[in-house]
């Protein structure tokens, strides 16, 4: 029998299913274009075929498609599929194939059929008869349908026969741009690329925002932006993110300077709020999404929360809220955006003894006497815009905006 290779990638969704019929064919599109992105900006020729429970892309270099395909969102699985006729015969031939490449003599398989309005034979004849083609080409082989060491999925579908032995997993969620457009704070932390991730997977095209303190930030601090923003798109191949800088030491001089230091921090927030809010705003943006993780840090305290949050009225999403930080850890580690050196990331703002109980009518009479109650001192002109396309930033001076 002469191998072949899988020639193409097979792309399963989940939650789309339980969508109506029209916003199901809406995300599919939204999920069919932001692969085509992937793919052409990768420079890799394909072919797409969306058969409503599975897409498949046929590609002469199948194995190019696989780290794209598998940081797509709304993508569950990927699996480099052998596609045929959806008949017993070419089917039982694809898992022979399939077995002839990763079976050895003494390893347990188990065959996964599945037949969806193809008439002539039953799943279950499928997987039997296919079990028998496996053990012709593998005759040292045995039969484990509980706990195989081996795996070959076959589906036979009206459209055609598909046949795989791998399934790579997907981040799961919905298709990138299908729920509005939010301001992500992102920041030099572990926390903040996090928050903005799990909005993504849901959906929301997330735009950046990084408020830069001047002297009073680490000397790495910059640069650990850039490296999240660059992890960040690398979920999302093919679409530009944009990261907008505000340079704010002026508002954290006048915090260094003339407030008294324990309630620094829920100014610091409070202003960034601000801050956020007067952007999104002007960009028409929905929500602003922070890392806030509950009773992580001083400014973190359930009743600084609602002092800082009382600041602005946009939404603000906190997707982290719940989570400890190892858990954060753990997903930062997945998407790639942590790292063991972050070099020096410190915040020369933070008191030795921050406020973790601050009252909001003392913050509000403090943001008066220092004139920021409306954010006088902490709007500051956007003067750079910072690019990332596919993980390579670009920087482009841009003039200043009143």
């Amino acid at each position: 029998m002469e191998n072949k290779k899988p020639g193409a990638v097979m792309i399963r969704f989940g939650e789309l299913f339980l969508k109506s019929e029209p916003v199901r064919r809406q995300f599919m599109k939204v999920l069919i274009s932001n692969i085509k992105s992937a793919l052409t900006s990768h420079e890799i020729e394909y072919t797409i075929e969306d058969n409503r429970s599975r897409i498949l892309v046929r590609s002469e270099t199948p194995e190019a498609l696989i780290p794209l395909l598998s940081h797509i969102f709304g993508v569950v699985d990927i699996a480099p599929a052998i596609l045929t006729e959806p008949s017993l015969p070419a089917l039982c031939n694809a898992a022979g194939e399939l077995a002839s490449l990763n079976l050895k003599p003494g390893m347990s398989f188990a065959i996964r059929a599945r037949r969806d309005q193809v008439p002539g034979f039953t799943s279950q004849q499928l997987g039997a008869e296919a079990g028998g083609a496996v053990l012709d080409v593998v005759p040292g082989a045995r039969v484990d349908l509980t706990h195989p060491e081996y795996e070959i999925y076959l589906e036979a579908r009206k459209e055609g026969g598909i046949a795989y032995d791998l399934r790579i997993p997907g981040p799961g969620g919905l298709p990138y741009g299908t729920q509005g457009s939010v301001l992500s704070l992102l920041s030099a932390g572990i926390d903040s690329p996090v928050a903005s991730w799990m909005m993504m997977k849901r959906g929301v095209k997330v735009h950046f925002l990084y408020i830069d303190t001047g002297i009073w930030a680490g000397s790495d601090c910059l640069n650990n932006v850039l490296r999240n923003l660059a992890a960040l798109s690398s979920w999302v191949p093919g679409i530009r993110l944009s990261l907008n800088i505000v340079h704010a030491q002026p508002f954290f001089d006048l915090l260094m300077n003339e407030c008294e230091p324990r309630y620094r921090c829920v100014l610091c927030k409070r202003g960034m709020l601000t801050i956020a809010e007067a952007y999104a705003e002007k960009q028409k943006f929905h929500a602003i999404v922070t890392g806030d993780n509950l009773g992580q840090v001083a400014t973190q305290t359930l009743q600084n929360i609602v002092t800082i949050s009382s600041s602005v009225t946009i939404p603000i999403l906190r997707p982290l809220i719940g989570y400890d930080k190892e858990e954060i850890i753990s997903l930062a580690r997945k998407i790639g955006s942590y790292t063991n050196e972050p070099g020096d990331t410190s915040c020369r703002v933070v008191p030795p003894k921050p406020a973790t109980a601050a009252d909001q009518l003392v913050i509000q009479e403090l943001e008066e006497r220092l004139g920021i109650e409306m954010g006088n001192h902490a709007l500051i002109n956007l003067v750079k815009k910072v690019t990332v396309l596919n993980g390579i930033i670009n920087n482009e001076e841009k003039d200043s905006e009143k």
